[in-house]
């Protein structure tokens, strides 16, 4: 018999301290044994011989005593000299599967009890249980009525095999019995074990992966044959041993699943907080806070004059063309926070320009699939994960199409927005393994005449992540405006300050994933 692992004992979640508790318990390592405790071997002796006695008296059959010996190699591990090794049929007064019953179409006084009454969560329920045709009672021996303390295995199908559970006929309210379908097994002992030691035994990780290696059948309808359960072999400590270990289990269970609630708050702080911290960062760096200003750089507001004088320059050149909503938009400035005497609030359009497919109708599936050797990328949101540009699936536009719009032409230092669907997504174009475009989805930010990792890492921020979520429409489809996103109000660091800050923001972030 091979069982499987013992659990790893450290940095233990609340459901393998739980299997911890229960492999110490059947390894006799819970509670200590007492020597004035009659053996098991004696209880086992006893047992035998009442089972003998229901045969002859016709209330078990010849066969329930019929047991193959216990090797050594069938032993997974070393017990108290106190207890004895048996098999699970040699200490059941009853062990079988229930039977195909005779459902009624409504509602009658005779649940039958099939797998989803072994609750997923735990314990029993009748809520969605079934109900015998009245004429088919008789068909059923009243020792096949579950009692109290029967422990009720799942027999059949994935997922739900091998689920263990206590039956207790208070769940039965006012029906007088319930009884098992096939696709249930009942394991009741006799009365001299412990069927809540017996219980918790199936329930140790140990005896789900030994009946899991045992399942036959197909993959989507496992069985858990009834000559698996009646063979597995058992530790049987003394009768008050059982009891003891027993009530351990229960006093320490609540515990277990304190600490597994707590376990699962710091599990879900420890996976939040990397991200929390970031957004902080992020925003102190947007907010002057991150890195000390430096009286010798030049004035932020300096750099904006030169920005917009080289802008106007370019334009009265032709070499640039300010789009519609850039012409009519007027410099109308909000100030959410103060930002450092050296900085100088803007607008998005102040320091870039943004391109995207306005109006576009969306490319043919020709297009996005004929022409993956001579074409274009074609970049959507679903190439954007975590703030990095990924290009493992792509779709692909033909070499005309991506010549009609030049000004949406991706190039490396271009900055990318989602403004459809999941608005606010951005990545800066590192690289770019091919030549691409983008899709109507994606806004395209060129000509980017400040730090662009400044920017890409301040369109991150949480600063602007809310404003873009406050003026994104739509409930089935949520859109940002093009028009909107131009007068997005930045604040704008001296240049030698924009590079400080993203040195510092790059040492804090590899520091924050170095926490996970």
């Amino acid at each position: 018999m091979q069982f499987g692992k013992f659990v790893n004992n450290n940095a233990m979640t609340g459901k393998q301290l739980k299997n911890a508790i229960l492999q110490l318990a059947i390894q006799g390592k819970l509670v200590p044994q007492d020597a004035a405790d009659e053996p098991a071997s004696v209880l086992l002796a006893q047992i035998r011989k009442e089972k003998e006695q229901l045969v002859k008296a016709g209330k078990l059959k010849k066969k329930d005593l019929a047991t193959t010996p216990i090797t050594d190699e069938e032993k997974p591990f070393e017990i108290p000299e106190s207890w004895e090794w048996c098999r699970l049929i040699e200490i059941c007064s009853f062990l079988s599967r229930g039977k195909s019953p005779s459902y009624s179409d409504v509602p009658t006084d005779y649940p039958v009890f099939a797998q989803k009454c072994n609750l997923k969560d735990g314990g029993i329920s009748l809520e969605q249980a079934r109900f015998l045709k009245p004429e088919t009672i008789a068909n059923w021996q009243d020792v096949y009525h579950l009692k109290t303390d029967d422990v009720l295995v799942n027999s059949t199908g994935t997922g739900t095999v091998c689920r263990t559970r206590l039956f207790n006929e208070s769940c039965l309210g006012k029906y007088p019995f319930a009884v098992p379908d096939s696709h249930v097994s009942v394991v009741r002992t006799v009365d001299s074990v412990c069927s809540s030691y017996i219980f918790y035994l199936f329930n140790s990780k140990i005896y789900q992966d030994y009946w899991e290696d045992r399942l036959a059948g197909s993959t989507n309808q496992k069985e858990l044959y009834i000559g698996v359960l009646q063979n597995t072999i058992i530790p049987l400590p003394p009768l008050s041993e059982q009891h003891r270990i027993v009530s351990k289990i229960e006093e320490l269970m609540p515990l277990v699943e304190e600490y597994g609630a707590a376990q699962e708050k710091l599990n879900h702080l420890n996976e939040a907080l990397p991200e929390a911290l970031k957004k902080s960062i992020l925003q102190q760096a947007i907010q002057g806070e991150l890195v000390p200003q430096d009286a010798n750089d030049e004035p932020a507001s300096v750099l904006l004059a030169k920005i917009r004088k080289e802008k106007e320059q370019l334009v009265k050149a032709g070499k640039i063309a300010l789009s519609k909503p850039e012409k009519k938009f007027k410099e109308k400035l909000e100030f959410p926070f103060e930002i450092p005497n050296s900085w100088t609030w803007c607008s998005l359009y102040d320091v870039c320009r943004v391109f995207g497919r306005i109006g576009f109708r969306g490319y043919t599936k020709e297009d996005l699939v004929k022409y993956k050797e001579d074409g274009a990328i074609t970049i959507s949101p679903t190439n954007i994960i975590n703030g990095e540009l990924d290009f493992s699936i792509c779709t692909y536009l033909s070499e005309d199409k991506y010549n009609e719009s030049p000004e949406i032409m991706v190039e490396v230092g271009d900055i990318l927005l989602v403004k459809t669907a999941s608005c606010g997504k951005t990545a800066l174009v590192n690289e770019l393994p091919w030549k691409a475009t983008i899709n109507p989805q994606i806004a395209l930010l060129k000509d980017i005449m400040i730090n662009r990792e400044y920017l890409s890492l301040l369109l991150k921020s949480p600063y602007i992540q809310s404003k873009i979520h406050d003026f994104t429409i739509g409930t089935s489809i949520p859109t940002f405006s093009q028009e909107i996103m131009l007068t997005l109000n930045i604040p704008l660091p001296p240049l030698a300050e924009q590079q400080h800050i993203v040195a510092k923001i790059e040492e804090l972030m590899a520091m924050v994933d170095g926490m996970k």
